[in-house]
């Protein structure tokens, strides 16, 4: 597989058409099933909302109300599209459409199963540092080039958080690849799945850390209660203000899918990916994996969504001291500790690794 995708760099014109056409279509199969996702997940996320706050929400269109988010598309499919005058038209269409491509393509090294993956790579954690690193660029450009005070400062907050928020992520990382001694996502999976089901699943080791990665993931994808990007109170609605119509929906799309990557990220670095918690044969036979994957997901999203239904929004202030005062601290002094336990006690590291021969 390695070198089908050196290949694909180096002399595409040598790949087999077969393996082109399996790519495209795995490809369109992940795009279309998580697009579909999305609509049903923010129907649950307003579900959940809604549920807090003891009313009903979305409960009209088709039954239970599940038809509301295709009615929400439809309604933004057909609106017109307003360009401030003011605005670089240029820069203001791209801004949405590179957002939403970023948060599509790093679903390409996320393997849902064994051997379900479109891409398996033995660098998808360098992939999806690169493509989270570029994403911020979508919504300074969407700031900037509205030509507005409001929209630029909403960038420039998303800017800044998100940078921030990077380096406690990138850390957190590195202590599950000091204990896996891999990159490659679907290595990772396997490494947490040895017998013991959830008991060698890494948030068990990791517990603090994993709590970090859930608060910065939070931070990375400016949700409540770090939606400071996006504050009403005093940024109207923040970078995306004077968008409307499909820009504004490419827009939240992209922010969807980045929340859902990030839950995926969750389930794959914590929580033993597509591995049952209870170590039976059967439960992890035939499409149970996937099962299982997408359970985990959900139970992620919901945590997204109670968290944004129960915890009252941040000051800015505070926000940044956490990202820099206390997670940036944090996690470097426990991937040190990682690495010196491991240094100091190499059995321990053959046991994490012996899974892979």
């Amino acid at each position: 597989m390695n070198e089908i995708w050196t290949n694909l760099i180096t002399r595409p014109a040598d790949l087999p058409g077969w393996w082109l056409a399996s790519v495209v279509a795995g490809s369109l199969a992940i795009l279309l099933t998580l697009l579909l996702a999305q609509a049903f997940l923010m129907y649950f996320d307003r579900k959940v909302w809604a549920a807090v706050q003891m009313r009903k929400g979305p409960n009209v269109v088709g039954p239970f109300g599940l038809l509301q988010s295709f009615a929400d598309l439809l309604k933004f499919v057909f609106k017109e599209i307003v360009i401030p005058a003011g605005a670089n038209k240029v820069v203001f269409v791209l801004a949405p459409l590179i957002t939403f491509v970023l948060a599509l393509v790093g679903w390409a090294v996320i393997p849902v199963a064994p051997g379900l993956v479109v891409a398996d790579i033995n660098v998808g954690v360098l992939y999806l540092f690169a493509i989270s690193s570029l994403g911020v660029y979508g919504v300074i450009m969407g700031g900037w080039a509205s030509n507005s005070k409001y929209p630029f400062l909403g960038s420039l907050r998303s800017a800044a958080q998100m940078v921030s928020y990077e380096v406690s992520l990138g850390l957190v990382i590195i202590s599950v690849l000091l204990l896996v001694g891999s990159v490659n996502l679907s290595e990772i999976v396997e490494s947490q799945g040895r017998g013991a089901g959830i008991l060698n699943w890494h948030f068990i080791p990791l517990l603090p850390m994993f709590v970090v990665f859930f608060i910065s993931a939070l931070a990375e994808t400016n949700r409540p209660p770090f939606d400071l990007p996006e504050a009403e109170s005093e940024l109207v609605a923040g970078y995306q203000v004077e968008y409307s119509s499909t820009l504004f929906l490419l827009f939240m799309i992209g922010e969807l899918a980045n929340i859902v990557l990030m839950c995926a990220m969750l389930t794959i670095l914590f929580f033993g990916g597509w591995h049952s918690p209870i170590p039976w044969e059967p439960l992890n036979a035939g499409p149970m994996p996937v099962f299982w994957f997408c359970a985990k997901i959900i139970f992620f999203f919901f945590l997204f969504a109670m968290v944004k239904a129960i915890v009252p929004r941040y000051r800015y202030d505070q926000l940044m001291r956490i990202g820099w005062k206390i997670f940036l601290p944090l996690t470097l002094s426990w991937v040190v500790l990682v690495a010196g336990v491991l240094i100091m006690f190499p059995g321990l590291a053959d046991q994490f690794q012996s899974w892979r021969g």
